[in-house]
Protein backbone atom coordinates (compact mmCIF):
# COMPACT_ATOMS: atom_id res chain seq x y z
CA UNK A 1 0.00 0.00 0.00
CA UNK A 2 1.52 3.90 -0.81
CA UNK A 3 0.43 6.66 1.35
CA UNK A 4 0.47 10.20 -0.08
CA UNK A 5 -0.54 13.48 1.95
CA UNK A 6 -2.28 16.82 0.75
CA UNK A 7 0.72 19.57 1.82
CA UNK A 8 -0.08 22.26 4.57
CA UNK A 9 0.28 25.92 3.89
CA UNK A 10 -0.67 25.68 -0.07
CA UNK A 11 -4.30 25.64 1.25
CA UNK A 12 -5.46 26.55 4.67
CA UNK A 13 -8.93 25.98 5.20
CA UNK A 14 -9.63 26.59 8.92
CA UNK A 15 -11.64 23.37 8.50
CA UNK A 16 -7.90 21.29 8.30
CA UNK A 17 -5.36 24.29 8.88
CA UNK A 18 -3.02 24.13 11.70
CA UNK A 19 -2.34 27.26 13.45
CA UNK A 20 1.30 28.01 12.22
CA UNK A 21 0.28 27.87 8.63
CA UNK A 22 -1.27 31.24 9.07
CA UNK A 23 2.48 32.31 8.80
CA UNK A 24 4.20 29.44 6.85
CA UNK A 25 6.10 30.63 3.82
CA UNK A 26 7.90 28.72 1.38
CA UNK A 27 10.62 26.99 2.92
CA UNK A 28 7.83 25.54 5.93
CA UNK A 29 6.34 23.97 2.42
CA UNK A 30 9.94 22.52 1.40
CA UNK A 31 10.41 21.17 5.05
CA UNK A 32 7.45 19.06 4.83
CA UNK A 33 8.07 18.03 0.93
CA UNK A 34 11.51 17.21 1.78
CA UNK A 35 10.56 15.32 4.75
CA UNK A 36 7.91 13.76 3.10
CA UNK A 37 9.97 12.34 0.42
CA UNK A 38 12.95 10.89 2.75
CA UNK A 39 9.64 9.15 4.00
CA UNK A 40 9.00 7.60 1.12
CA UNK A 41 5.78 8.91 0.59
CA UNK A 42 4.20 8.16 -2.77
CA UNK A 43 3.07 11.27 -3.37
CA UNK A 44 2.25 15.01 -2.34
CA UNK A 45 -0.55 17.07 -3.52
CA UNK A 46 -1.65 19.93 -3.86
CA UNK A 47 -5.49 22.12 -4.22
CA UNK A 48 -6.60 24.33 -6.88
CA UNK A 49 -9.05 27.41 -6.45
CA UNK A 50 -8.55 30.46 -8.82
CA UNK A 51 -10.89 32.53 -6.12
CA UNK A 52 -12.93 32.25 -3.30
CA UNK A 53 -16.19 34.20 -3.03
CA UNK A 54 -16.34 36.47 0.28
CA UNK A 55 -19.68 33.85 1.44
CA UNK A 56 -17.60 30.27 1.11
CA UNK A 57 -14.46 32.30 2.78
CA UNK A 58 -15.18 31.22 6.64
CA UNK A 59 -15.84 27.64 5.86
CA UNK A 60 -13.17 27.27 2.66
CA UNK A 61 -10.29 29.87 3.80
CA UNK A 62 -9.34 32.31 1.29
CA UNK A 63 -5.07 31.20 1.27
CA UNK A 64 -4.79 28.49 -1.74
CA UNK A 65 -1.16 28.52 -3.64
CA UNK A 66 -1.62 27.90 -7.32
CA UNK A 67 -0.90 24.50 -8.05
CA UNK A 68 0.87 24.40 -10.53
CA UNK A 69 3.62 26.90 -9.43
CA UNK A 70 4.15 24.96 -6.14
CA UNK A 71 4.58 21.32 -8.24
CA UNK A 72 7.13 23.23 -10.49
CA UNK A 73 8.70 24.65 -6.76
CA UNK A 74 8.65 21.00 -5.67
CA UNK A 75 10.24 19.25 -8.86
CA UNK A 76 12.92 21.38 -8.03
CA UNK A 77 13.70 20.33 -4.22
CA UNK A 78 12.38 16.99 -4.21
CA UNK A 79 13.96 13.73 -5.99
CA UNK A 80 11.87 11.06 -5.54
CA UNK A 81 8.22 11.68 -4.73
CA UNK A 82 5.35 12.13 -6.89
CA UNK A 83 3.61 15.55 -7.51
CA UNK A 84 0.08 15.50 -7.37
CA UNK A 85 -2.54 18.06 -8.60
CA UNK A 86 -5.31 17.31 -5.82
CA UNK A 87 -7.70 17.70 -8.36
CA UNK A 88 -7.02 20.59 -10.91
CA UNK A 89 -10.00 22.60 -11.70
CA UNK A 90 -9.80 21.89 -15.55
CA UNK A 91 -12.90 23.80 -16.65
CA UNK A 92 -11.10 27.19 -15.66
CA UNK A 93 -8.74 27.02 -17.96
CA UNK A 94 -8.32 25.88 -21.60
CA UNK A 95 -6.92 22.59 -21.76
CA UNK A 96 -4.09 23.50 -24.31
CA UNK A 97 -3.00 26.19 -21.14
CA UNK A 98 -3.09 23.10 -18.79
CA UNK A 99 -0.98 20.88 -20.76
CA UNK A 100 1.62 23.37 -21.30
CA UNK A 101 1.99 23.93 -17.47
CA UNK A 102 1.34 20.42 -16.60
CA UNK A 103 3.89 19.15 -18.74
CA UNK A 104 6.79 22.08 -18.39
CA UNK A 105 6.09 19.89 -14.69
CA UNK A 106 6.50 16.72 -15.63
CA UNK A 107 9.59 17.16 -17.45
CA UNK A 108 10.89 19.62 -14.96
CA UNK A 109 10.61 16.53 -12.34
CA UNK A 110 11.78 14.01 -14.32
CA UNK A 111 8.54 12.33 -14.47
CA UNK A 112 6.67 12.57 -11.64
CA UNK A 113 3.43 14.02 -12.38
CA UNK A 114 0.30 12.99 -11.53
CA UNK A 115 -2.77 14.71 -12.90
CA UNK A 116 -5.92 14.68 -10.45
CA UNK A 117 -8.24 16.48 -12.50
CA UNK A 118 -12.19 17.46 -11.04
CA UNK A 119 -15.42 19.45 -12.11
CA UNK A 120 -15.07 21.92 -9.45
CA UNK A 121 -17.70 23.42 -6.83
CA UNK A 122 -17.46 27.04 -6.53
CA UNK A 123 -20.16 28.58 -8.76
CA UNK A 124 -18.35 32.62 -8.71
CA UNK A 125 -14.95 31.04 -10.23
CA UNK A 126 -16.83 29.72 -13.24
CA UNK A 127 -18.39 32.70 -13.37
CA UNK A 128 -15.24 34.91 -12.67
CA UNK A 129 -13.01 33.00 -15.95
CA UNK A 130 -16.22 33.17 -17.68
CA UNK A 131 -16.53 29.21 -17.58
CA UNK A 132 -20.06 26.97 -17.71
CA UNK A 133 -20.63 25.88 -14.05
CA UNK A 134 -23.69 24.45 -14.75
CA UNK A 135 -22.15 22.20 -17.35
CA UNK A 136 -18.84 21.34 -15.17
CA UNK A 137 -19.37 17.73 -16.06
CA UNK A 138 -19.51 17.40 -19.66
CA UNK A 139 -17.03 20.12 -19.70
CA UNK A 140 -14.54 17.78 -17.20
CA UNK A 141 -15.24 15.02 -19.31
CA UNK A 142 -14.36 16.63 -22.50
CA UNK A 143 -10.94 18.54 -20.69
CA UNK A 144 -9.82 15.11 -20.13
CA UNK A 145 -10.22 14.04 -23.58
CA UNK A 146 -8.27 17.17 -24.31
CA UNK A 147 -6.01 16.70 -21.87
CA UNK A 148 -5.12 13.25 -22.82
CA UNK A 149 -4.17 14.16 -26.34
CA UNK A 150 -2.25 17.16 -25.29
CA UNK A 151 -0.35 15.60 -23.12
CA UNK A 152 0.13 12.41 -25.19
CA UNK A 153 3.50 11.65 -27.54
CA UNK A 154 2.69 13.37 -30.43
CA UNK A 155 4.52 16.62 -30.92
CA UNK A 156 1.62 18.50 -32.63
CA UNK A 157 -1.42 16.85 -30.79
CA UNK A 158 -4.91 16.75 -32.26
CA UNK A 159 -8.21 17.17 -30.86
CA UNK A 160 -11.53 17.99 -31.90
CA UNK A 161 -14.44 18.49 -29.08
CA UNK A 162 -17.63 20.44 -28.55
CA UNK A 163 -15.67 23.51 -26.94
CA UNK A 164 -11.88 22.65 -27.55
CA UNK A 165 -10.45 21.73 -30.90
CA UNK A 166 -6.76 22.28 -32.06
CA UNK A 167 -4.02 20.64 -34.16
CA UNK A 168 -0.97 21.70 -35.81
CA UNK A 169 0.21 23.28 -32.78
CA UNK A 170 3.11 22.16 -31.18
CA UNK A 171 3.58 21.93 -27.37
CA UNK A 172 6.69 21.23 -26.34
CA UNK A 173 8.23 20.88 -23.75
CA UNK A 174 6.58 16.76 -23.80
CA UNK A 175 6.21 15.14 -20.52
CA UNK A 176 8.68 12.77 -19.82
CA UNK A 177 6.40 9.81 -19.18
CA UNK A 178 4.74 8.42 -22.62
CA UNK A 179 1.19 9.03 -20.93
CA UNK A 180 1.10 11.11 -17.54
CA UNK A 181 -1.23 9.51 -15.25
CA UNK A 182 -4.95 11.31 -14.56
CA UNK A 183 -6.98 10.53 -11.85
CA UNK A 184 -10.64 11.92 -11.72
CA UNK A 185 -11.75 13.43 -8.46
CA UNK A 186 -14.69 14.46 -6.82
CA UNK A 187 -16.83 14.88 -3.75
Amino acid sequence: MAYGMQLPVQSQSPLYAEPWEASAGAEDLAEVARAADRAGFAYVATCDHVAIPRRLAGAMGAVWYDPVAVLAFLAGITERVRLLSHVAVVGLRHPLVTAKQYATVDRLSGGRLVLGVGAGHVQEEFEAVGADFAGRGALLDECVDALRAALGPEEYPVFEGERFAFRDLAQLPRPVQERVPVWVGGS
